[in-house]
């Protein structure tokens, strides 16, 4: 059984890492209006209540408002997030959009539904951004979901690419924050234990047990079991980038070495 100080260990290991990622990346400056997007999974209930503490513990001065998107999934327990937001006092609100009809009219049986999913709730969740005043939508990724999207990409996309900790949509008026982006899932799984979180299932897409996600999340968790500390390293990988040495001629102008060498000097190669 873990202890008190098995929690505090927990706790400040996430406290850290949000910290760490948040500076590195400026997530946050004074003034922001932060969307915390809450699911009703381990993740997010991490993220706002890490958030929640350095808005009261950090000179940083920040607005947060929690939004729940309720896709209307069957047996979706309604009263669970605003019964837990107004207990911690957390200022929040319900969208609600039947989502879940679109997706299973839409997508064949069979078929995965992540991707026509993520692209309806990420629409609604930026309007519901700009209706609410908000300049920052905050998500609840982490370490493995950043290294399984960058795996993901390379065996099936063809393309070096992953979930950035921090970006500007396209329209240019919101910025998009991954806080958890280097905290471990396994610590974020057992600091939601701790705190007893009310969870909400995923019926939509937790019922699709053949997702590439979900074999490219085995495969991660075996390398890990065979060479400790991979999961680290590949994270730190993608934190030092070496353009000359890729093939991308977008990135690094191969045809005027000269100018190129001088522009790409200041990376480890």
């Amino acid at each position: 059984m873990k202890t008190d100080s098995d929690f505090i260990k927990i706790q400040k290991q996430l406290r850290t890492s949000v910290w760490n990622a948040m500076q590195e990346f400026k997530m946050i400056a004074n003034g922001d209006r932060i969307m915390v997007c809450i699911s009703g999974g381990k993740d997010s209930y991490t993220m706002l209540d890490i958030l929640v503490h350095f808005q009261k513990h950090s000179d940083i001065n920040f607005e947060l408002i929690a939004v729940n998107l309720d896709q209307k999934q069957p047996g979706f327990p309604e009263e669970v997030l605003p019964n837990y937001l107004t207990e911690k006092s957390i200022p929040f609100e319900i969208v609600e959009r039947d989502t879940y009809s679109v997706v299973k009219e839409k997508v064949p049986e069979g078929k995965t539904t992540c991707s026509l999913c993520s692209r309806l709730r990420r629409g609604i969740l930026y309007d519901t951004a700009r209706r609410l005043k908000c300049n920052v939508l905050a998500l609840g990724h982490h370490r493995e979901d950043i290294l399984e999207t960058f795996f993901l990409n390379l065996f099936f996309s063809g393309k070096l690419e992953t979930m950035p900790p921090k970006y500007r949509i396209d329209n240019g008026d919101l910025d998009v924050i991954r806080p958890l982006a280097f905290c471990k899932e396994e610590t974020i799984s057992n600091y939601s234990i701790f705190k007893n979180y009310p969870i909400i299932p995923c019926n939509l897409c937790g019922s699709q047990p053949q997702l590439q996600r979900q074999a490219i999340k085995e495969l991660l968790i075996k390398w890990e079991d065979k060479f400790p500390n991979r999961k680290a390293i590949m994270l730190n990988a993608l934190r030092n980038v070496s353009p000359s040495h890729l093939l991308d001629t977008d990135l690094f102008d191969f045809l005027d070495l000269d100018q190129s060498v001088k522009d790409d000097s200041h990376l480890v190669i």
